[in-house]
């Protein structure tokens, strides 16, 4: 399995740039817990060889994951992950919220990025050179890096929240709208990590189900 594709920053460091930073983020389309971005600086392209696959996280198995996530930390530049938590989801949006989370992300790096490349069709607007990538993860290797970091943090996360809030299954299905989460939701009510205005939580509320 091939690492993804490290096109766009040999182009860039070809350029003149020298930290260029992959930005990604994992949650957006949960029902609870906090959505989680991370921004990663790899080593420049043609000095790394990770004996792994850098790849989109969504496409590694929990094993791969591991590996890949520690090849990067171990070899990055510098990287860095920002949260935004429920109640800034409820009141900005996940959009805006995954917007935060990723900002955040890129001011917890230990080493200045001078562009950064973004999955998602938007900018952060933080004052940087920055390239919007859709389907980043399949076409940047740092992107592809900060998926993992951002997937694995997250999934740590819901590993904590499963057992502070026991019976929804957070560490199996990661607060994504699965069909033992829905129906642990509409056993128990929501939790205080839930997403109160996404749909299958909302439409929790508006019945005679308590509020967990």
């Amino acid at each position: 399995m091939m690492s993804a594709p490290a096109d766009i920053e040999l182009a860039l460091y070809q350029a003149g740039f020298r930290a260029v930073a992959g930005v990604d983020e994992a949650g957006r389309g949960a029902l609870a817990g906090p959505v989680v971005a991370a921004a990663v600086i790899l080593p420049d392209p043609w000095a790394w060889r990770p004996d792994c696959p850098i790849i989109d996280s969504k496409l590694l198995t929990p094993e791969e994951r591991e590996r890949a996530f520690g090849a990067v930390t171990a070899c990055a530049r510098a990287w860095g992950v920002g949260l935004a938590e429920v109640d800034e989801i409820e009141s900005l949006g996940i959009g805006r919220a995954s917007r935060l989370a990723m900002v955040r992300a890129v001011g917890e790096l230990k080493v200045a990025p001078d562009c950064l490349l973004v999955d998602g069709p938007w900018c952060l607007d933080i004052g940087l050179p920055e390239i919007p990538l859709v389907r980043g993860e399949q076409r940047s290797v740092s992107v592809a890096a900060a998926s993992i970091v951002a997937k694995l943090t997250r999934d740590r996360l819901m590993a904590c929240l499963d057992r502070k809030y026991p019976g929804y299954g957070f560490a199996r299905h990661k607060g994504y709208p699965t069909e033992e989460h829905l129906r642990r939701l509409a056993e128990l009510g929501p939790s205080p990590v839930h997403r109160r205005r996404f749909r299958p939580v909302a439409e929790v509320l508006a019945g005679d189900v308590p509020d967990g």
